[in-house]
């Protein structure tokens, strides 16, 4: 149901755009009253970005699963080939999702809200991963390493949604990441 929901909230938002669509609307054209769509999401914007929900986990994951003798900023940076690969065989989808969460502020926002659940989730891995002897959330390394990583990684979608994906995310995230090493 929260995808079927997700696909109509998505399709309308593209239609009218977020500030012309209601949760009326959305709630209607899925059968559900407004009550029902609010048991499913908090606000309208997250019927769209539901999908972000499910990213934080699969990062963490991908994150555990590098060497643990990798440098953090190299796992982070393979960690984001999680986002990356999303919708490798159908980048317009990608392209058309980014547009509108980068058209609309309150999508924008949001959209940033929920990427801080995700670093909720890999700061304390990256902290594990310097180890040393300060106490938990008492060295600002490790959020630091994974906001920095965070925005590398908006930066680098801005760009392929500026170029029309002519360039690979890959390849943009790379640079953004490696720009910070040079």
């Amino acid at each position: 149901m929260r995808a079927e929901v997700s696909a109509i909230a998505t399709r309308l938002f593209a239609e009218q755009g977020c500030d012309n669509t209601t949760v009326e609307q959305i709630a209607a054209e899925a059968g559900l009253s407004r009550t029902t769509f609010f048991r499913y999401f908090g606000t309208k914007e997250d019927a769209v970005l539901t999908c972000l929900d499910d990213l934080g986990p699969g990062l963490a994951a991908a994150l555990s699963d590098r060497p643990a003798d990798e440098h953090p900023w190299t796992s982070l940076r393979r960690a984001f080939d999680v986002i990356t690969g999303l919708n490798g065989d159908a980048p317009g989808k990608s392209l058309a999702f980014h547009r509108l969460v980068e058209e609309n502020p309150t999508m924008r926002t949001r959209h940033r809200e929920k990427q801080q659940g995700w670093e909720e989730l890999l700061v304390p891995l990256v902290a594990a991963r310097l180890g040393g002897d300060v106490p938990p959330g008492r060295d600002p390394g490790p959020r630091a390493l994974v906001a920095s990583a965070v925005a590398c990684l908006n930066v680098s979608m801005q760009t392929w949604v500026s170029c029309d994906g002519a360039v690979s995310r890959d390849a943009l995230l790379d640079r953004a990441m490696s720009v910070l090493t040079e």
